[in-house]
């Protein structure tokens, strides 16, 4: 390799070398000890910095472009970019063609908030130096916001030039995970992960692109390598509450969710931390303290009115309709009205029909009983009118009727049951087959009651048309007889 080409190549390497070999194999310059004197005066007293900075740039020094470029970059480092542009323009009547000299005017370019300049002056230095890696780094971070496409394409080039520089791939997953590509960012962190260019934070994102991207248990695993080089880190110890409760491992997320909230270090607790304990704690059938938590993820962020729903759900499965319709109505109340939808309002009568039915005979007096049924009724007949081409409203209409009326005597489900069966038949879909059952045993027991026994034979019958081994129906064509 030529001497020129050989400077260029070390110099683009920069601090950007993939490991120690290869800065540990090249010598120190003999002029680094000044440029590290300037470097400790430059802030404190410049003047000073700015005399041994000549005495270095005397005689041959002048054209050494390494030299100048260096002591530049004190400058540019210490926030002073008018010297820095001084020393620029020194290294530059040395040799412009120097692709050090290019990514230097990037460099200052870019301090100046100059992107646009700052990347072409990189892709001038590439031009003078295809296999300048620093360059395309160094474009790529600088694009990685503004346009995420043309970094990533940089980064694309510079893989095929050098296969297996890793430090692209460190960039390549800081561009996509910067832009919520968290599938290709884990990919590229996967490439460099277990060398010794990954640091702290590159463990710390890949373990949350793995999450984000849905890989709970690689993401555990990754969380966990993290914790053991510190068990206090509160990002790892969260991930790992985060992946346990999405693997469904509650004991472990229990265990977990302790270290996070008890012992991690500088923990900044979000909405979401305690969302996902409430959900924790829920599923561990914790649910006064899983209704806690979910009120501190309000309290941190009162916009999150899915949390309000959260509520509800632990509270019925607690079997504390009252408290789970008050919640329900309050994320109702809370959406927008394009939100509303039927399906939306349904889980509220769903609820009231719940509290209506419940066996629970301490937690729901009778009273509150029918009061909850006549509720269930009204937001069914709500559903019916705003979702007319659907049976499910006045499917629960019936079902709602039929637990007011539990002994058939007023027949309150039958008009209901009947206009399920008009709907259901013009689907003539398979898949409403058990709905349409249980409609006609409805309307079979009915007439049967009635001693109307031709017409609750053909509701009977019905249900053996659908399914001939239905046991309910042969047993009672059997008594008809």
């Amino acid at each position: 390799m030529k001497a020129k080409m050989k400077r260029r190549f070390v110099l683009c390497m920069g601090a950007i070398l993939l490991t120690g070999t290869l800065a540990a194999q090249t010598p120190v310059p003999e002029w680094q000890a000044g440029v590290d004197k300037v470097k400790s005066l430059v802030k404190d007293n410049p003047d000073q910095a700015s005399e041994e900075a000549g005495e270095l740039l005397k005689g041959k020094n002048k054209k050494n472009v390494e030299l100048v470029t260096s002591i530049a970059r004190v400058y540019l480092d210490a926030g002073k970019l008018t010297e820095a542009e001084a020393y620029l323009e020194k290294a530059r009547k040395a040799d412009h063609k120097a692709p050090e000299v290019s990514v230097l005017e990037g460099d200052i370019a870019l301090a100046r908030k100059d992107v646009g300049k700052a990347c072409q002056l990189y892709e001038q230095a590439i031009y003078f130096d295809p296999d300048c890696k620093e360059a395309y780094l160094k474009y790529a971070q600088a694009y990685k916001s503004a346009s995420p496409a043309q970094a990533i394409e940089k980064l694309q080039q510079l893989k095929a030039i050098a296969p297996d520089y890793l430090e692209a791939d460190k960039v390549l997953a800081e561009v996509y995970y910067a832009n919520n590509h968290f599938g290709k960012a884990a990919e590229a962190y996967a490439k460099f992960i277990d060398t010794p260019i990954a640091t702290e934070d590159d463990i710390l994102k890949y373990a949350f692109a793995l999450f984000l991207n849905h890989d709970f248990e690689k993401s555990l695993q990754v969380a966990q390598k993290g914790l053991q080089q510190n068990a206090r880190h509160a990002a790892f110890n969260r991930l790992a509450m985060y992946n346990y409760t999405d693997l469904k491992r509650y004991e472990e997320a229990e265990k977990a969710a302790d270290a996070f909230f008890n012992d991690s270090d500088n923990a900044d607790y979000s909405y979401l931390d305690y969302r996902y304990y409430g959900a924790l704690l829920s599923a561990l059938k914790k649910y006064d303290r899983a209704v806690m938590e979910y009120g501190k993820a309000l309290e941190k962020d009162s916009t999150q009115n899915d949390v309000w729903r959260e509520i509800s759900d632990a509270y019925e499965q607690d079997n504390n309709y009252a408290r789970a319709i008050i919640a329900y109505q309050k994320y109702y109340d809370s959406l927008d009205q394009d939100k509303k939808a039927p399906e939306t309002l349904f889980q509220l009568g769903r609820l009231y029909y719940g509290q209506g039915t419940s066996t629970d005979t301490l937690a729901v007096r009778p009273a509150d009983r029918k009061a909850a049924l006549q509720a269930a009724d009204s937001v069914f007949t709500l559903v019916s009118e705003q979702a007319p081409g659907s049976y499910l409203g006045e499917l629960w209409r019936a079902r709602t009727n039929s637990a007011m009326d539990p002994e058939t005597t007023e027949g309150l489900a039958k008009p209901h049951y009947e206009k399920v069966v008009d709907i259901l038949l013009a689907k003539n879909e398979p898949k409403y087959n058990s709905a349409l059952i249980e409609c006609y045993s409805y309307l079979g027991y009915y007439y049967l009651l009635k001693s109307d026994y031709p017409a609750s034979k053909e509701y009977w019958n019905k249900i053996l048309a659908i399914d001939p081994t239905n046991a309910t129906a042969k047993k009672a064509l059997d008594g008809i007889k």
